[in-house]
């Protein structure tokens, strides 16, 4: 599944589910947070899904398309079992007219929370001063002029960074994707 340099004290499988943890932890909590609207109760259902992949991963094929659909089918089930038995998500749930979420809106969470992912991985392999202002610009959301009364530095240097940043990025990411944070640079104006 996923091959890495052993350490003498930890056992293959469990170098494994450390190595899944890492890679898809981040991204379950984010689809699940879609669907339950509460960042404790999405890191509890992303946590429980990894703790039932261990239980059960005798009966799950050991390739990462399976253990990835595995874990986000997971997910979403206990995120509607969430919502299904939550009072206040009812509630909302009721005065919006709907019992559950809409499938093609589950299918887009799970899509966001992939592109938020590989966003997040070009980003921080930017250099460190693109990161920082690329973090603060894209992801953040803060204007060149609050990022560069944060750091310190002039605005110019602020829109050379992200000028420079864009441009790996653009290297780096889908066309797609590189839209996306082009979006995101319009909106930080």
């Amino acid at each position: 599944m996923y091959s890495m340099i052993n350490n003498p004290e930890e056992k293959p499988e469990e170098l494994a589910l450390d190595a899944l943890f890492k890679e898809f932890y981040d991204r379950l909590v984010y689809f699940s947070l879609q669907l339950v609207r509460d960042q404790a109760q999405a890191q509890d259902i992303a946590q429980d899904a990894f703790i039932k992949y261990w239980q059960e991963r005798d009966y799950v094929l050991a390739n990462k398309v399976a253990v990835k659909n595995y874990l986000y089918s997971t997910v979403r089930h206990a995120s509607l079992n969430v919502i299904r038995h939550s009072k206040v998500v009812d509630d909302y749930l009721l005065q919006q007219g709907t019992d559950e979420p809409e499938e093609h809106s589950i299918m887009d969470a799970i899509i966001s929370s992939e592109v938020i992912a590989e966003l997040h991985a070009a980003i921080d392999a930017l250099p460190e001063n693109y990161r920082v202002v690329s973090v603060m610009s894209y992801l953040e959301g803060k204007k060149n002029q609050e990022i560069a009364d944060e750091l310190g530095i002039s605005i110019n240097t602020i829109k050379k960074q992200k000028y420079r940043a864009l441009e790996l990025l653009k290297v780096s990411l889908s066309p797609e994707l590189f839209g996306v944070v082009l979006l995101l640079d319009t909106a930080s104006f």
